[in-house]
């Protein structure tokens, strides 16, 4: 059974298109013009083995805050659509990450229910160009539209730049152990509810 989906998400503020397979190899495929996220989604598609493609076309003579949220809203629909039912696969993932001197934890449950705990507090608030506050809003729009909840701690950096590499590295390697197939599960749902949806 193929695990793919395409949303197209359309605003007076945006215009967001993804395209995601979950049984991918890691491809990845950006144009956003916010060239940091476009980085950190690389990490994502690489250490989760997503198969990933953004457009996107957004406000940002205002800033890059809606187009950064509304790309997390797109890729959180993907996500839910992708997965269908959730039949069969692991439903929870976490992964530490180090880089240097940073350290990060990520928790996902794809539980049907959205929940965001972020705890991260960069020592700048810019990378580059970038609003590291934008990060928080992410993560926001991909469990409220993913159904997802989401625990992100980062226990330790001085980097800027490394600690939300971690991050983002430990995201896509939570996500890929969470969507994987439980072959013990011989496509049951993983609640003792019986649905995740």
């Amino acid at each position: 059974m193929s695990r793919n989906a395409e949303v197209r998400r359309d605003t007076l503020e945006t215009q967001i298109q993804v395209r995601l397979d979950l049984d991918g190899t890691g491809a990845a495929d950006f144009d956003t013009g916010v060239p940091f996220l476009e980085h950190m989604l690389d990490q994502v598609a690489r250490h989760g083995m997503l198969d990933l493609e953004i457009r996107a076309r957004g406000d940002r003579h205002i800033d890059d805050h809606h187009t950064v949220e509304d790309i997390g809203i797109t890729l959180g629909q993907a996500f839910e659509r992708a997965l269908g039912d959730k039949r069969g696969i692991q439903r929870y993932g976490h992964a530490y990450v180090p880089l240097d001197e940073a350290l990060s934890r990520v928790v996902v449950d794809f539980s049907g229910r959205p929940g965001l705990e972020y705890h991260v507090e960069y020592p700048r608030a810019r990378i580059g160009a970038f609003d590291v506050d934008l990060f928080r809003e992410f993560f926001q729009g991909f469990v409220n539209h993913a159904r997802a909840t989401l625990h992100v701690d980062c226990l330790r950096g001085r980097n800027a730049h490394h600690m939300a590499e971690t991050v983002f590295k430990a995201f896509g390697r939570a996500v890929r152990a969470a969507v994987e197939p439980d072959p013990r599960m011989e496509g049951r749902t993983p609640s003792t509810k019986g649905t995740l949806v």
